[in-house]
């Protein structure tokens, strides 16, 4: 059975490119542009692995991961940024405290981002 992947950015064109790396690895993907759609989302289905910016307007990474993490303890999550207000390393921290599996510095690498969904996968 396919794993199913929600990729949670609100830049349209970032959310959209990493889709489509992880449906030519194989994986199902649905696509949120903000918190609220991802959170709506993975109540109604959950999904393997979840990857989520950290800065987003509204609701941010760390909301997130709290929030979901709430809604199962055991979720994989991979936390990326690309900086903004406190650096990219110091949201990816905070994500890491947080629970997430895998933080990612953007620009991401198809290798990159490959390799941690299928690293989260194989966690227990």
């Amino acid at each position: 059975m396919q794993k199913r992947v929600l990729v949670i950015d609100d830049d349209q064109l970032m959310c959209l490119a990493l889709a489509k790396m992880l449906v030519a690895e194989g994986y199902a993907v649905e696509q949120a542009g903000d918190g609220d759609e991802g959170l709506r989302l993975y109540r109604q289905n959950p999904f393997d692995v979840v990857v989520t910016d950290m800065i987003m307007p509204d609701k941010e990474g760390i909301q997130i991961i709290r929030e979901l993490r709430k809604l199962d303890p055991k979720i994989r999550i991979i936390a990326m940024s690309g900086g903004g207000r406190g650096g990219a390393t110091d949201y990816l921290k905070w994500a890491k405290l947080m629970g997430a599996k895998r933080c990612l510095s953007k620009p991401i690498k198809r290798e990159e981002l490959v390799e941690a969904v299928a690293e989260v996968l194989a966690l227990p």
